[in-house]
């Protein structure tokens, strides 16, 4: 069962990234939808992006958390899954704050996402390792001929 929000909590907003994509999800009280650029999260293509990106979704549904809820996300920059692994992320910190009530998290959903994949609550830190002198990537160099 959904705990009462308090009476001053309007809007929750969050946000994740991965490599150089940022999503920022915005979640308020409404029906149970979740758009992402203004468009329903259930026609994103390819399939495996939106079974990724749907993958919080189901596990507050399943939780009872996302009936009272509308989150709307906004994604730039990055690749197609990039941009999916951040969408993933901000639902997830924005469904979990948004549930906490005054006392701050769902503990419940939370330790749900943790348990199903980590990366679900925490960015993932890796870059890309930029490129070196003497070679025309960041670990291939250039043939030396001369022996």
């Amino acid at each position: 069962m959904a705990k009462k929000k308090p009476k001053g909590k309007i809007s929750v907003n969050m946000s994740g990234k991965r490599k150089t994509a940022v999503a920022r999800a915005t979640v308020r009280k409404g029906k149970g939808r979740v758009r992402i650029n203004s468009k329903p999260i259930h026609i994103i293509e390819p399939e495996l992006a939106r079974r990724k990106a749907l993958e919080p979704v189901q596990i507050a549904e399943a939780m009872n958390r996302l009936a009272d809820a509308d989150v709307v996300v906004e994604v730039q920059g990055g690749g197609q899954m990039g941009q999916v692994d951040a969408i993933r992320t901000a639902i997830a910190r924005g469904l979990v704050k948004w549930n906490g009530g005054a006392e701050g998290d769902d503990e419940e959903l939370r330790d749900e996402y943790l348990r199903f994949d980590r990366s679900l609550l925490v960015n993932d830190p890796r870059r890309k390792e930029p490129k070196h002198q003497m070679g025309r990537g960041a670990r291939k160099k250039w043939q030396k001929s001369y022996r």
